[in-house]
């Protein structure tokens, strides 16, 4: 480009940071990398033009040293992922259970074209019916929205019950989480009104998305259903024929989010680490199965930062996905004392717990430990129930010191309202507690472990000690990063704001760095995109 000029317009070329800065936030415009003289320094260019005739007297306009395309925020990501899902971003505001991802964050972004997932998990199946009934009502055509199905260990009913009302209601967009083996569940999700087109292709009905962390769980969803369970489900009547013979040639998932070290359920991977191993095994999953159609492979878990967010699209991710963040915004379905709480973490203000619905299992969610002893005292728990066969062989002291200092409530209490709970969910659990003691005692532990996030949501000041929190360092990343901005006043805090800060974020750290490697001196400051007012109607 020796002899190609950039001649000014109304604008003048760039030298000075802050007008450098200026240049790199004009996302949608071609950039135009020139040197005023041979051998001089690099500035930055928009509008004009250019010129490559002999005839341009010299010294006028500038060399050109390169061109970058526009880089909207739009561009990040895998475009074909965002055309057959009908989005603009390849954004997605993840399920936080007990409808802390309510209906109307799911709805606003919808209609900022980006998907959402309502938190299914948790709530009874005729609350999830409401809540589909709603959305579908209010979005009407839109099909960019979804709701969560939670694996539960030993209750392969529920998992059933909430699929039933899920394609029955016409959902098209249905998250699994927390699974680590395949249930008959998930197949149905899969295969559920799989057709051809007119020219042989596989069209699916319903899209599954899949969270993994380990490539052993990410490989059965890359997989095709195995041919047992098809024939399984077609011999019970919940697929056809034609289902099953279709089902056999795709993935079980055609959408796999990779989650990383995120809040709640983890393995607390690094996702320069976990990422890269699944987009192999995907490109080698495809090969060996032959499919038609692409899986797309997404990134989760510690994106609280446009500089992460970008990170993820330049490990090769086709979108993103956000989870705990999002309890900071306005939408969110939690108190405004648990949104304090969460606001004050920092990086180091998590801690890993156990889970309520897997606590048998010795599984652990990553919750906020700033502010709040659940974390201390949910493992106190743990460790009494590994230790002891049942209630009554707890000593005395150890009894006295979890009643008064854990639950600040006794046993007998909490037995009851357990009883009262279970009787109308879901009596068997009753029955095998009888049978079993160690049993007894773990579902009376899990009752604190289940109100804990429920006194989270309704911000019940008396057990604000106890808050369960989901919350990975992500929540301490995203905290600093809005911390002198507008984005520091919890009013401003919409999900679609702080979605599309993320990605408006990104996409100048991502021309930041194509201009770093384009020998731009560029300030330090380019990298650290500050959140700004977004027209969110545009």
């Amino acid at each position: 480009m020796n002899s190609l000029r950039w001649i000014p317009g109304a604008t003048p070329p760039a030298f000075t940071p802050a007008d450098l800065m200026i240049c790199l936030y004009r996302l949608r415009e071609p950039l135009y990398i020139i040197r005023r003289h041979w051998g001089g320094e690099l500035g930055l260019a928009t509008g004009g033009h250019l010129s490559d005739q002999p005839g341009v007297p010299f010294g006028e306009g500038c060399h050109v040293a390169g061109i970058l395309p526009a880089l909207a925020p739009e561009s990040l990501g895998e475009s074909s992922f965002c055309e057959t899902h009908g989005l603009r971003y390849a954004y997605i505001a993840g399920e936080m259970a007990n409808g802390i991802s309510t209906a109307h964050m799911v709805s606003a972004m919808a209609r900022a074209g980006m998907l959402g997932f309502f938190g299914a998990a948790g709530l009874e199946p005729d609350v999830i019916e409401d809540v589909v009934v709603g959305l579908r009502r209010e979005l009407g055509e839109l099909r960019n929205w979804g709701v969560n199905v939670i694996h539960v260990p030993g209750r392969p009913d529920r998992e059933e019950q909430v699929v039933d009302l899920l394609l029955r209601r016409g959902v098209v967009n249905i998250s699994a989480s927390a699974f680590v083996h395949l249930t008959p569940a998930l197949v149905r999700c899969a295969v559920h009104g799989l057709r051809t087109d007119p020219s042989g292709q596989i069209v699916r009905r319903v899209h599954l998305f899949a969270k993994v962390s380990r490539p052993e769980v990410a490989t059965f969803f890359m997989s095709p259903p195995p041919e047992d369970m098809l024939r399984m489900l077609v011999e019970r009547g919940h697929i056809t024929e034609a289902e099953a013979t279709l089902g056999a040639r795709i993935p079980l998932a055609d959408n796999i989010t990779v989650e990383a070290d995120s809040g709640g359920h983890t393995d607390n991977r690094p996702l320069v680490v976990a990422l890269p191993t699944i987009l192999a095994l995907r490109d080698e999953l495809s090969k060996r199965f032959g499919y038609a159609d692409p899986i797309y492979v997404g990134a989760a878990g510690g994106l609280g930062t446009p500089s992460a967010v970008a990170a993820a699209f330049t490990l090769g991710a086709d979108y993103v996905l956000t989870g705990s963040i999002n309890q900071l915004a306005i939408e969110a379905g939690i108190s405004a004392t648990a949104k304090e709480l969460l606001a004050t973490a920092d990086l180091a203000d998590v801690a890993m717990a156990p889970s309520a619905d897997m606590f048998e299992l010795g599984v652990k969610v990553q919750v906020l430990r700033r502010g709040t002893f659940f974390a201390a005292r949910a493992g106190q728990l743990y460790e009494v129930y590994r230790s002891h066969p049942s209630i009554e062989a707890i000593p005395h002291e150890i009894r006295t010191k979890l009643e008064t200092q854990v639950l600040h409530a006794s046993f007998d209490h909490i037995w009851q309202q357990t009883t009262d709970f279970w009787h109308k969910r879901d009596p068997e659990q009753l029955a095998a507690a009888r049978r079993n003691p160690k049993y007894r005692m773990a579902l009376i532990f899990r009752w604190y472990l289940g109100m804990s996030s429920r006194w989270a949501i309704d911000g019940s000041t008396a057990r604000r000690g106890d808050y369960q929190l989901w919350c990975g360092p992500a929540a301490g990343a995203f905290n600093r990063w809005v911390s002198e901005s507008f984005l520091a006043d919890p009013s401003q805090r919409s999900v679609v704001q702080i979605a599309r800060n993320l990605m408006e974020g990104a996409a100048v750290v991502n021309r930041a760095h194509q201009l770093r490697v384009a020998g731009v001196a560029l300030p330090t400051e380019a990298f650290r995109f500050v959140p700004r007012l977004l027209d969110v109607s545009a």
